[in-house]
């Protein structure tokens, strides 16, 4: 799986890497963790680096509870979960690393930063939705009582969150996790938002130029975002 990762590339650099540009200031992640507002560009606005939600809620859900953080590329095209998005809401998830955690012979776990060797920015494969509260008639409105929605979720509005698409590991992160994120080659990115790349670009990233390190056991804890976080132990 992918539960977090980083990124604190440059805003200038990561802008021309994906010649989109940011709808608000960005400051260097070091724990991007699920629940977060997140820097994704969508099939919608392809020239936007907008921050969006980490956990899909699906159009057809009851709730915006249990966010699904990840959809795995074998059936991503199939699942009733992720099947509309992957149709129609794709979006890339910009990072340059994530974090995996491996048991430890203490019974404890050690976390790992995987990335490219010189920590250059990729794209996740991802999908995206938009999410809105049902609004219930109570009956009231000829009587001038309006619809029965809360004052608080007119004010809410929709509600746009992703998740990340995995699939199989590489010969590296394989050491660590039995799944990894899809990144995309940059050649695929835009074909990938498009709908014009199948669930093929998907296949696991070459492990050639990765790396992957212990790290320092703080990035267990969501509420911890600093630079230290992405120094080898």
């Amino acid at each position: 799986m992918c539960g977090r990762y980083t990124l604190f590339v440059d805003q200038d650099d990561l802008e021309d890497r994906f010649d989109a540009r940011f709808a608000e200031p960005f400051a260097p992640r070091y724990n991007m963790a699920p629940g977060q507002r997140l820097p994704v560009i969508t099939n919608e606005e392809p020239e936007t680096i907008r921050s969006l939600e980490w956990g899909l809620i699906p159009s057809w859900a009851d709730d915006d509870k249990d966010g699904l953080i990840n959809a795995r590329a074998e059936t991503v095209d199939e699942k009733p979960s992720f099947r509309e998005a992957y149709e129609q809401r794709r979006a890339l998830v910009l990072a340059d690393g994530f974090y995996e955690w491996t048991e430890t012979e203490d019974g404890g776990k050690q976390p790992y930063r995987v990335a490219f060797e010189d920590d250059r920015p990729f794209a996740m494969a991802g999908l995206w939705e938009r999410w809105e509260p049902e609004t219930t008639q109570t009956g009231l409105e000829s009587f001038g009582g309006g619809a029965g929605n809360t004052e608080a979720d007119e004010e809410a509005g929709p509600l746009e969150t992703f998740t990340v698409v995995t699939t199989e590991p590489n010969d590296l992160v394989g050491e660590l996790h039995h799944r990894m994120a899809a990144i995309l080659e940059p050649t695929v990115e835009r074909d990938w938002l498009t709908g014009a790349a199948s669930t093929a670009a998907l296949e696991p990233h070459s492990a050639d130029e990765m790396v992957a390190y212990p790290v320092s056991t703080a990035v267990n804890s969501p509420a911890t975002d600093e630079a230290s976080l992405i120094e080898p132990v």
